[in-house]
């Protein structure tokens, strides 16, 4: 048995399809000392049994990206190898059997032309032409996508690994990782046995977690954080039947069921709702090429619709009945990228059930990760930092994995909450907004409320792709913030406390505004990476001479706190997660400042307290600091208070507000005034692939000479102008609804996707942000242009804007 070497450069921990892939594209960069560990053989895990589907189009631009390449890699693999990877292209098939999900899947057609993904939307008399063992009676709509397509998931992973090992990789198999030497944030060795006693260590100067389903056991040895639970997959292989030639990957979401044709025969696999999850109390050290128990039972119900859907299952037997465990994570997008709390520790696991069509992509992107310390464009998505420390609970991943891996073919309608694992984390306000009737949506494991339901109104998500049941509520909140003046809950957004004697140099090193500026002054910034990408969207409030306040979204704190500790240097600062320790109650609206007067005798005027500082107030019995900053778009207060007196100080502001009809408002009120206002959302309007000025951002860059990350990038492409331009639009005709990723069209031709969209309540129509084209083109030439929306295969008429279309002089906030 070959033993491992002393030395690597970087230990892969894992031999699956993504394992193989990251060794594969490391040596395709030059890596020789690269080496793979696998505790079995190669693929052993959940990689030889999955299903082979290789799809194109994903939920989002980058992830399209990523899965495209896989086709490509995977074509050419057998060339390269000599290792057959069964890789045709033979089409899909998605099927819509309701109105609701016609909807669905024609958006995601419009989607997939946006991302230049071929697409062709047919009718249940040509989908009978194309798989002519369907029964269509009630099929509304289907897509077909050409240049789909299957594999064989253990030949792609062999072929991958040949591949490395033809460049210098060494892949040891039948070695167990038992530990990892720490050293700080750095793995400096691993500890490995194999099968006939030998043991010994590799030091290394970087490690890959690609474990699986045993991404977590790993990632706990390592000290990170890697939340995923092996669920039960299942799936039945018929008999062979007579006549049977290659047909295209069915899929039917509302059945929860899939088809393939392989070898002749059919493969029906299922996404169930309810899951079952596996190996709550461990996986066994002897799991090797393993199936499950068969639950006939739990399979039952797919069958009996698929026997319905494809009458010829009723005609053949069941040659094999598989049932085998998948790994889920709890948001369905798998994790990559460097983990927090270390500098040299990597993941690639929780693939979801797509880790064929997903690990040729998420490799290559990771290596070039690894190999520059940049990322290759916007991972976002999949971004292991994305994942709260709390769901590495097991309690937590049981329960939610039961729901996500049916949640793959649930309807994906907008606004869609998860049902399972709620309630974990809670503001200071929480049963006081329910007892006010706010219905909770999740995010990142904060309950925040989404809206606010009526009396005798059901306080719950009644989910549609047209106007959804909280449509008017938000109108109201919407129309208290434009008209009177609203209260609500930003307790949930991340806040990072900086300090120390060189908290001014060193926020200055790392945002590319000026943050040398008075105590109590308030600035928006964004911290940008050496291409001139936004890698966070933050306030920053100065509170003394060495500590600042940075304000980021809830979902990004940690990758925020971790992008601001892997450039400390030598800066003499610490760094403190503050989000628990104040509570934020926003009171926004033209009449926001007479509210306030009425609870506290401190000055709110604009000579005491203009736009863009804060400082410290009475309000009620208690103290609390009056940030004055908006993200609606009008003049307001967010009042950052102490938890034990948060409650106190939101009473007393409910029952004065009362006298002047002011409004509970729940935060889909606010994205409907963020977008009429113009503001970016970080994530979606703005990413590490966007660059600030392109975003038009430019006016909160420092106007000094100052060196700062990016600063380079920034004046490279003033130099040389800019390439897109990020254009406000507003619909013409007010019935559509717009949320992401809706092709834009400019003079009758597709040349990008909304990033972003929701409801302009206060302007009456539907509107949207996203970059457009505009190499040697002047802003003028931009909007001159005729511009409209692909909606579900519609185009609507839309105007465009580079200011926003609500009071573009701002002076509502400046009030």
């Amino acid at each position: 048995m070959a033993l491992p070497p002393e030395q690597a450069r970087v230990v892969i921990v894992g031999g699956g399809v993504i394992g193989c892939s990251v060794a594969y594209h490391l040596t395709q960069l030059g890596w020789r000392d690269v080496v793979l560990l696998e505790r079995k053989q190669l693929t052993s895990g959940t990689t030889w049994h999955a299903a082979g589907l290789i799809a194109q189009l994903r939920a989002t631009k980058n992830m399209t990206r990523l899965a495209k390449y896989s086709q490509e890699l995977y074509g050419r693999l057998e060339a390269e190898t000599g290792v057959a990877t069964g890789f045709r292209r033979n089409g899909s098939i998605t099927v819509a059997l309701s109105e609701a999900r016609r909807e669905e899947i024609l958006r995601q057609a419009s989607m997939a032309r946006a991302f230049g993904v071929e697409v062709e939307e047919i009718g249940p008399a040509e989908l009978k032409t194309r798989y002519p063992h369907v029964n269509v009676e009630d099929v509304k709509a289907a897509v077909y996508l050409d240049k789909d397509g299957q594999g064989d998931p253990a030949n792609i992973a062999l072929a991958l690994a040949k591949g490395a090992k033809m460049r210098g990789a060494k892949i040891v198999e039948r070695t167990k990782v038992t530990g990892f030497e720490k050293k700080g944030r750095r793995i400096t060795g691993v500890s490995w046995t194999n099968e006939t006693g030998e043991s010994g260590r590799i030091a290394c100067d970087m490690v890959v977690n690609c474990a699986g389903m045993w991404g977590h056991e790993v990632g706990r040895q390592m000290g990170v954080n890697v939340p995923l639970h092996a669920c039960e997959h299942f799936y039945i292989v018929t008999d062979t039947v007579p006549g049977l030639t290659q047909l295209p990957v069915l899929r039917v979401p509302e059945e929860c069921a899939y088809y393939k044709e392989d070898a002749g025969k059919i493969l029906l696999g299922a996404f169930e709702p309810v899951a079952k999850p596996w190996g709550m109390n461990g996986i066994p050290d002897s799991f090797e090429f393993d199936q499950l128990p068969e639950d006939f039972d739990h399979f039952e119900p797919i069958l009996e619709r698929a026997v319905n859907r494809m009458p010829l299952l009723a005609e053949t037997g069941i040659h094999t009945f598989f049932n085998g465990p998948e790994s889920f994570t709890p948001d369905d997008a798998y994790h990559l990228g460097l983990a927090p709390g270390m500098d040299n520790v990597w993941v690639a696991a929780g693939f979801n059930s797509i880790g064929i069509q997903s690990a040729g992509g998420a490799g290559s992107a990771l290596a070039a990760w690894m190999d520059t310390g940049e990322k290759p464009f916007d991972l976002g998505d999949v971004d292991i930092a994305r994942m709260q420390p709390f769901q590495g609970n097991r309690h937590y991943l049981f329960e939610r994995s039961r729901e996500t891996l049916g949640l793959l073919y649930a309807d994906h309608f907008p606004y869609r909450q998860k049902a399972t694992a709620r309630g974990i984390r809670r503001s200071p306000l929480h049963e006081q907004l329910l007892r006010e009737g706010a219905v909770m949506g999740e995010l990142s494991g904060w309950e925040r409320a989404g809206w606010f339901a009526d009396p005798n109104q059901p306080a719950e998500y009644e989910y549609s792709w047209t106007r959804q049941n909280w449509f008017d509520n938000a109108a109201r909140e919407h129309r208290a913030i434009r008209e009177n003046v609203g209260l609500y809950d930003m307790s949930s957004f991340g806040k990072i406390r900086v300090e120390g004697p060189d908290a001014e140099a060193f926020l200055n090193h790392v945002s590319a505004s000026d943050l040398s500026v008075p105590v109590g002054k308030i600035v928006y910034s964004q911290f940008l990476n050496a291409s001139g990408g936004i890698e966070a969207d933050v306030t920053v409030t100065r509170l003394s001479e060495t500590a600042y306040l940075v304000v980021t979204p809830a979902a990004t704190r940690l990758a925020d706190q971790e992008w601001l500790r892997r450039h400390m240097g030598a800066f003499r600062v610490a760094l403190f997660d503050a989000t628990a320790a104040e509570a934020v109650i926003c009171v926004m609206g033209p009449r926001s400042r007479d509210l306030l007067r009425r609870v506290s005798p401190s000055d709110f005027s604009n000579a005491t307290n203009p736009f863009g500082t804060c400082r410290e107030i009475e309000i009620g019995m208690a103290l609390a600091r009056a940030h004055r900053v908006t993200y609606v778009g009008e003049l307001g207060w967010e009042i950052y208070v102490s938890a034990e007196m948060a409650a106190h100080v939101f009473e007393v502001l409910r029952e004065a507000g009362r006298e002047m009809e002011a409004r509970l408002c729940g935060l889909h009120m606010m994205d409907s005034c963020r977008i009429e206002k113009g503001f970016r959302h970080f994530g979606h309007d703005i990413s590490s692939e966007d660059h600030i000025l392109e975003a038009g951002l430019g006016f909160a860059i420092k106007k000094t000479g100052t060196d700062y990350i990016g600063r380079d990038a920034v004046a490279r492409r003033r130099e040389e102008g800019l390439r897109h331009r990020l254009v406000q639009f507003m619909l013409t005709d007010p019935e559509p609804l717009l949320y992401h990723a809706e092709p834009i069209l400019r003079d009758g031709r597709i040349v990008g996707y909304l990033s972003s969209g929701a409801y302009g309540h206060h302007l009456g129509a539907a509107m949207g942000m996203g970059y457009v084209p505009c190499d040697g083109q002047s802003a003028q030439e931009v909007l001159e242009s005729a511009y409209e929306i692909e909606v579900a295969g519609r185009r609507v008429g839309a105007k465009a804007s580079l200011k926003p279309f609500y009071d573009p002089k701002s002076e509502r906030v400046k009030a």
